[in-house]
């Protein structure tokens, strides 16, 4: 029987995890990067110090960047699990982590500025729960930078400025539209979280779900597998670079879900997540015994 304290000593690590350890898919892309551009390059220097950055994070078990970031989770759970159990468990977690220092202190009150002290605060975290037929409860967990979350963007089709259509076509030319939008300041090279349809709630929840995906992984659409290989390929030509300095690398993945839309609306939704593409998840079975997840 899983009881909170044994939620909360879970969701505790694996925050530990996803603010310290980048996982290995991201620091490969991050060192194929670095071998692309000229040795002499600001592009090489700032991918050299991101990668002394992540080995240092790792090895000291300390955030990878000052910004911890909003913890935002995907929860899956079997039948009769109570999710106030699970929220209340992932609330405490956050605080504990807070104190640890895996997080920032990072939740302020949007009126009176006023900072809570402790990490949590009103959707922070940000809790999404799904039931399924499993036996075991799943928790899948990104930390999403402020400056990150700044240049993520919704763009309504059609888009006569940008010449873009109610189409695959015109979905390309406002995803790189917002490429070039963010620069460096979504501390760019990027992975880029896409929903195609939806409205403008669901279009954003889908977009920074498709951030949980390995960057080596396959879109099972064809056309969207397609879509997302040569976005990446047309985004790493803009020459905005890592940090903006200009470079090859100004995008690490393109991941591209989509969503069905009423008629009248056809929306794309990119979130942008930073270079520090944190991420973590586990799966927890009915005895509490965890199993860390890629």
């Amino acid at each position: 029987m899983m009881t909170k304290e044994r939620y909360v000593d879970t969701f505790v690590e694996l925050i530990r995890r996803a603010s310290a350890e980048l996982p290995p898919d991201v620091v490969q892309a991050l060192e194929q990067g670095r071998e692309r551009e000229a040795d002499d390059s600001l592009a090489r220097q700032a991918l050299v110090t991101i990668l002394d950055n992540v080995d240092l994070a790792k090895s000291k078990s300390a955030p990878i960047c000052q910004d911890t970031g909003t913890p935002v989770a995907w929860v899956r759970y079997p039948e009769g699990t109570s999710t106030r159990l699970l929220e209340a468990a992932m609330q405490e977690a956050v605080k504990e982590a807070t104190a640890k220092s895996y997080l920032r202190p990072n939740a302020v009150d949007t009126l009176t500025g006023k900072n809570t002290g402790d990490g949590s605060g009103r959707a922070i975290p940000f809790l999404h729960f799904e039931e399924w037929d499993e036996p075991r409860v799943e928790v899948r967990m990104i930390l999403k930078g402020g400056g990150c979350e700044n240049v993520g963007v919704q763009y309504k089709l059609p888009d006569g400025g940008l010449q873009a259509g109610r189409d695959l076509e015109g979905v390309r030319r406002v995803i790189l539209d917002a490429v070039v939008q963010a620069q460096g300041k979504g501390c760019a090279p990027g992975v880029l979280g896409v929903c195609i349809g939806g409205d403008r709630v669901s279009g954003f929840s889908e977009s920074k779900c498709q951030l949980l995906r390995p960057l080596s992984d396959q879109n099972p659409n064809p056309e969207l597998a397609e879509l997302e290989d040569r976005l990446l390929k047309e985004a790493n030509e803009l020459g905005i670079g890592p940090m903006g300095f200009g470079g090859k690398t100004t995008v690490l993945g393109v991941k591209a879900g989509v969503l069905d839309r009423l008629p009248a609306s056809y929306f794309v939704t990119i979130s942008y997540m930073c270079w520090a593409d944190r991420r973590a998840a586990v799966s927890l079975d009915e005895e509490g015994a965890a199993t860390w997840l890629n």
